[in-house]
């Protein structure tokens, strides 16, 4: 599949999003980068903006298996995995699918739930696999995570471990719509639940093909070597106590290449790689004191890593 097939499809999959989620066409795209990229994606926001809806939209317009997992303190990690129940008749344990099984798997409010629930998603993310009681079970292809959490309401809440933090490719706030767009919304929400309404763009076996092309998608030894500058550069910030790590490398260059495939390019450029920088690395890095003193956000640190490095000659195809 080529970069211009790919860009359609991607451009088609977004208006559908776009009809559920009104006015954020920059939160809508990322999410796409974030699944072509064969990532994982957080949604920070307050309640009420269309976390959850746009999980489900994205699942529902490429007419995948979505499942919902509130999280919740008492929420136990076999609740999310699955657990061996024993067959009386074949005096047998056999495995329980949990509700990780699923194409688009969101994780409402992750940070409600011990870190011991969370972690039962470590595995799941980084291997695409479950192992329960010695057996080992893998998930759906494709498989994402799109976890939410409220920054706002922090009571009862547990943070999530920088581990954790480091295996979602890229964060998004979704955030209020502007006037225009929220009265848009009251005329396409007015008459019905557009969820309902909505059928598939495409389907599991062309998406596989969209994500096979992302992955090969050329990219010059330059941007790649621009992908490491930026990283090394975060972790030489004085304001930062923990800079990114190697996989957010690897996170940074496989979202630049679905970024620029959604552009139509069958290249990477540098412009790809800053367009993704902020919404890659920013939640993977730790003010230290001197970062907390002058209030600087983890958004004006990846900006200022990126100001730092020089910027490579555009490659040609």
């Amino acid at each position: 599949m080529d970069a211009a097939t790919v860009a359609d499809l991607t451009g088609r999959i977004a208006s559908a999003v776009q009809r559920v989620i009104v006015g954020k066409p920059d939160a809508v795209r990322l999410a796409l980068v974030a699944m072509l990229s064969e990532g994982h994606l957080l949604v920070e926001d307050v309640p009420g903006v269309g976390k959850t809806s746009l999980a489900k939209a994205l699942a529902r317009a490429v007419d995948g298996a979505v499942s919902r997992i509130q999280f919740t303190p008492d929420l136990l990690p076999g609740d999310i995995t699955g657990t061996s129940v024993y067959n009386r008749q074949t005096s047998e344990f056999e495995f329980r699918a949990g509700p990780v099984f699923a194409n688009v798997v969101i994780a409402d409010e992750i940070n409600r739930a011990s870190p011991k629930t969370q972690s039962a998603l470590l595995e799941c993310m980084a291997e695409h696999q479950v192992t329960v009681d010695g057996g080992t079970y893998p998930l759906g292809d494709p498989f994402m995570v799109v976890a939410t959490q409220n920054p706002v309401e922090m009571d009862g809440t547990y943070p999530l471990p920088e581990a954790q933090r480091d295996r979602f490719t890229i964060r998004i706030s979704v955030g209020y719509p502007d006037p225009a767009a929220e009265l848009a919304m009251l005329d396409e929400h007015g008459a019905g639940e557009p969820l309902d309404r909505m059928r598939p763009v495409t389907d599991l076996h062309t998406l596989r093909s969209m994500t096979a092309a992302t992955r090969a998608l050329h990219t010059a030894a330059e941007v790649r070597r621009y992908c490491v500058d930026i990283v090394g550069a975060t972790r030489r910030l004085s304001e930062v106590r923990l800079g990114a790590s190697p996989r957010a490398t690897l996170h940074l260059l496989r979202a630049a290449r679905a970024w620029a495939i959604t552009s139509g390019r069958g290249y990477v450029v540098p412009d790809d790689v800053q367009a993704v920088a902020v919404p890659v690395l920013a939640h993977r890095l730790l003010l230290g004191p001197e970062g907390v003193a002058a209030r600087r956000s983890a958004t004006d640190l990846v900006r200022a890593a990126v100001g730092r490095v020089a910027v490579p000659s555009p490659p040609r195809s």
